[in-house]
């Protein structure tokens, strides 16, 4: 537990917050009466029963898609990533519309309306006849039935679109240091409940479709993520809500087109000579302010003064840097790419193998292909422990850093370990080639 103490009389429990942050009304908020754990309570346990309800559906879809609704390995597989790419881009354009027209927390709830709304037609999917592929009779396995589903079939899955809860972080008000060492308590007990409701699904709810039926798994599913909007609706009166903001994207454009117009100005030598706003303007809106920094000097070029104080001519140094950060982002992006691409395959050809496998345990347990996946959530899991409690400490006693390593050493030695793994996998995959063909 935190021995840090917050500042009492005015600053204290009763204090408004310094963040920005106000109530759904638009008003200040106080401390003791909102945020923090009493918030966030609602949105861990919201995670748990939304995580239920996303991996229920994601683990299994490529055995949802080749076995209820007969497509071939190479469709379905295709279906499942396409359906991910969407998932995954759609939060894009939800930060957009929280951030600046609806705010967050009004734009997550009509996006978990439309998540549940889709869950439903999915569940009625495979509960209704009418809404399945027609019958190829008794003594038929669904995998060998020649009798298609119509693409209007196949599209259902598309409507269950799941979406992120982004508003834990705007609990914790980062000008106090107490609130400061419990946000970051937040996050471990955020991943906590993620992996908590990932390994649920992977072993409970991969077994009620694969062996009690698909309908029952999926108003499972379907009843565990309406009652975890109840759940976050119920703590409506304690979050604390962060104002509308200018676009983050119009800012980003802001500062490359200013620059570019500027492409001939000389940067001053003096970083105190660029244009930047007073501490107190950026205490009084809850923001920080942040220091000019020596990389990526073209776009100080943006904050250099020349007259014109348009805001597509001339942005303040934190608006600068801010822009630097996402742009020190962009090879750390393009770096990821080929492993995110190639992790897509756990979620399809990886199940579908696992169709193929022994998975008896005992003589009255077969294990369903989906739960294969459990075993990463379990080296995660063991992995993160070990990271924290083994490698942190020894490494820090030879490198004098905090975290042991850096963040960019510790990215370089995952996708290190990335190559090594694909490189065995692909050797697995060679063999059991060999062995298929002999």
């Amino acid at each position: 537990m935190s021995t840090v103490k917050e500042r009492g009389g005015a600053n204290g429990e009763n204090a408004y917050t310094e963040d920005g942050t106000v109530d759904r009304k638009g008003g200040p908020v106080r401390r003791s009466r909102t945020g923090r754990w009493k918030a966030c309570s609602f949105i861990v346990a919201y995670e748990v029963f939304e995580r239920i309800s996303y991996y229920g559906v994601a683990s299994n879809l490529v055995l949802y898609l080749t076995k209820r609704l007969r497509e071939g390995t190479v469709n379905s597989a295709n279906n499942v990533t396409n359906w991910a790419g969407v998932v995954w881009m759609t939060p894009v354009i939800g930060a957009y519309i929280g951030d600046v027209h609806l705010g967050r927390y009004r734009t997550f709830v009509i996006a978990s309306i439309i998540y549940l709304l889709g869950m439903i037609l999915l569940t009625l999917s495979v509960s209704l006849p009418s809404l399945s592929p027609p019958s190829c009779g008794s003594g038929v396995k669904e995998e060998d039935c020649n009798l298609k589903a119509t693409p209007f079939q196949v599209g259902f899955f598309y409507f269950a679109f799941p979406n992120i809860l982004s508003m834990g972080a705007d609990q914790f008000d980062d000008f106090q240091p107490r609130e400061r060492v419990q946000k970051a308590s937040f996050f471990n007990w955020w991943m906590c409940s993620v992996f908590t409701g990932v390994l649920f699904a992977n072993t409970v709810m991969m077994y009620i479709q694969d062996n009690v039926g698909w309908d029952v798994g999926y108003s499972i599913q379907t009843v565990g993520l309406g009652l975890a909007l109840l759940v976050f609706l119920g703590g409506t009166p304690f979050y604390r809500h962060k104002k509308k903001a200018r676009s983050s994207y119009t800012r980003l454009a802001q500062v490359v087109v200013a620059a570019m117009k500027k492409w001939r100005v000389r940067i001053p030598d003096d970083p105190k000579e660029l244009y930047e706003l007073s501490i107190d303007e950026y205490a009084s809106s809850g923001r920080l302010r942040i220091d000019n920094t020596p990389t990526l000097r073209f776009f100080d070029k943006a904050a250099t003064k020349t007259g014109p104080t348009s805001s597509w001519i001339l942005c303040t140094v934190t608006q600068v840097e801010e822009a630097k950060q996402i742009f020190k982002m962009v090879p750390i992006l393009i770096a990821t790419f080929v492993p995110s691409a190639t992790f897509g395959q756990v979620a399809t050809l990886f199940i579908r193998q696992g169709t193929t496998l022994e998975r008896s345990i005992g003589s009255h347990f077969k294990m369903p292909p989906a739960s294969l996946k459990t075993f990463i959530q379990v080296a995660l899991l063991i992995g993160l422990v070990f990271y924290d409690r083994v490698f942190v400490h020894v490494m820090r006693r030879y490198t004098k850093h905090p975290r042991g390593i850096t963040m960019l050493q510790r990215m370089g030695i995952g996708l290190s370990l990335f190559v090594v793994l694909m490189a065995t996998s692909n050797l697995t995959e060679c063999n059991w080639l060999s062995m298929a063909t002999a």
